[in-house]
């Protein structure tokens, strides 16, 4: 057996069955092994921004990690950005990064570089493996630290959710003498104590509290523990503006997500006097302004934590909602059916389409940002259940790829990946692998030809327009951006829509025809 038979056989005894690469010449040993081994679904993307990006949306739906295969350094810094939106999801990742041969590597050829530091700034466990011998137990360790584990003298390994890296030389995939390992017994690690009754004397003190919620809170059980409480207590309830996972829509508690402007978030927050984090991080501003706080949280609340982020806080929540509110029952959201807007689509309008037609059980992969952010969550609230993954890191280009992973991880549930067009340039190859893998995707392009958030933000920071100049490098026309013919360039069918019954008609027809296809929203 060779080393890179030993990989894959580790992780298929460690139940990873998914592949997303862009593989080079370093990789070319463990691709021939695939054929010995088809239980290892190798997906190609033509973009390894594509393949994290991917692998960030199966980790979100299966909590389990999927690999990706990247060549070399720049391999892996290509996939870069989307690692970063799956460590700020609290995404299980394993990157196996093929490097030189050890013989090779002291020549300083073109490629070569230093992966360790560009893998260090994503990777909660990164290993560069000796020998071929121990390549399996070096990958069934870097499997369990995706998932956070102790070892037997209590040293703790990532986190409920991290991503690995695993350096592999070249030469230690082709030698002889590879030894794969079964998959390591995890002993769950000691996780922070949860603070249950501490929060629940600030929750029955009389002063008004919102609790901030993330994570397990967000499943359908931590909404409806937490809706209890609200219920008991006169609590709010609120999420990240962009979650990494929630479940929500006709039938399931709601919470408000927060806004994305200090100033709104302020509004949101008016009269509350304690804020309790349970498993959310402490809210900030995603950029500095001149003369503003960075602080999310008001003046005069008091924070307390519950868990911290990417602690599991469901049966905390459920404690307390079984000693403070034991007759209670949760209140789920009504299912709304409101009539499908008409007219010219406008950035008011769209959403409202999709909350109307949007089917049972969808996975909504939003990267909508400044067309989505005043209204898909009001036009969806009372939609059919469904899950939204959300853009936790905030870097673009996440939507197509996350969409890729979910419909792999998901086959059996309609995926509607909702993306704005300048973010789906960054990764519009990922049509490609929806077209090959024949995945259950609409993908609503919704065209403003512009980074419409970016001329907001021009004069929030209060930079000074004085000419043409500032506008253009904001402006996606000259040439428009023809998502149609890109669209049908890698596969996938694809429809305009510049009406909101032209958009209803196309997104119902897409939706009753599994597999890929792509509306082009165009928006005045």
């Amino acid at each position: 057996m060779n080393g890179a038979e030993a990989i894959i056989e580790t992780l298929l005894d460690s139940d990873v069955r998914v592949c997303f690469g862009n593989p080079g010449t370093s990789e070319m040993h463990f691709i021939a092994a695939l054929d010995r081994y088809p239980q290892l679904r190798g997906i190609l993307c033509l973009f390894e921004g594509v393949a994290t990006g991917a692998a960030d949306g199966y980790g979100r739906m299966t909590r389990r990690p999927a690999a990706t295969l990247l060549h070399l350094g720049p391999g892996l810094g290509n996939g870069l950005a989307n690692l970063h939106n799956a460590r700020r999801a609290g995404t299980p990742v394993l990157n196996i990064v093929g490097d030189h041969s050890r013989d090779h590597k002291p020549l300083d050829s073109p490629l070569d570089s230093d992966i360790d530091a560009i893998a260090g700034s994503v990777s909660a466990w990164l290993y560069r493996p000796a020998n071929s011998a121990d390549l399996g137990r070096d990958i069934a360790t870097a499997i369990a630290a995706t998932r956070g584990f102790e070892d037997s003298v209590g040293n703790r390994t990532g986190t409920s959710g991290s991503i690995a890296t695993v350096v592999v030389p070249a030469d230690l995939s082709w030698s002889r003498g590879g030894v794969a390992a079964p998959a390591l017994l995890i002993t769950a690690a000691r996780e922070a104590v949860v603070a249950s009754d501490a929060a629940e004397k600030v929750l029955c003190s009389g002063e008004r509290t919102a609790l901030l919620l993330d994570g397990d809170a967000l499943t359908t059980e931590g909404l409806d523990a937490a809706d209890r409480i609200a219920q008991a207590t006169g609590a709010l309830l609120f999420c990240p503006t962009w979650p990494a996972a929630l479940r929500r829509g006709a039938g399931i508690p709601t919470v408000t997500p927060l806004a994305y402007r200090s100033e709104d978030v302020r509004a949101q927050m008016a009269g509350v006097r304690h804020l309790i984090l349970a498993g959310a991080r402490r809210p900030v501003a995603s950029f500095g302004y001149p003369g503003q706080s960075g602080d999310l949280v008001p003046a005069g609340i008091d924070v307390h934590v519950l868990a911290d982020e990417f602690i599991p806080v469901l049966d905390g929540l459920t404690a307390i909602a079984d000693r403070i509110a034991p007759d209670l029952t949760p209140r789920p959201a009504p299912a709304a059916l409101t009539a499908l807007p008409k007219g010219v689509l406008t950035q008011a309008n769209w959403a409202w389409v999709i909350g109307g037609l949007l089917p049972q059980d969808a996975i909504v992969c939003d990267e909508s940002i400044t067309a989505g952010m005043q209204t898909l969550a009001e036009a969806t609230a009372g939609a059919p259940a469904h899950d939204v993954l959300g853009l936790v890191g905030l870097a673009v280009g996440q939507g197509l790829p996350l969409s890729v992973g979910a419909a792999v991880a998901c086959p059996d549930r309609p995926v509607v990946c909702l993306e704005a067009d300048g973010s789906a340039m960054y990764t519009i190859s990922a049509l490609w692998t929806q077209a090959r893998e024949n995945l259950d995707i609409t993908t609503v392009v919704l065209n403003n030809k512009s980074y419409a958030i970016l001329r907001s933000e021009l004069d929030r920071v209060g930079a000074q327009r004085n000419g043409g100049a500032a506008t253009r490098m904001l402006d996606l026309s000259q040439p428009d951006l023809d998502f149609v013919a890109l669209s049908h360039g890698m596969g996938v069918p694809a429809t305009r829509a510049t009406t909101a019954e032209q958009l209803a008609d196309q997104f119902a027809a897409a939706i009753r025809n599994p597999g890929p296809h792509l509306i082009e929203a165009v928006l005045t």
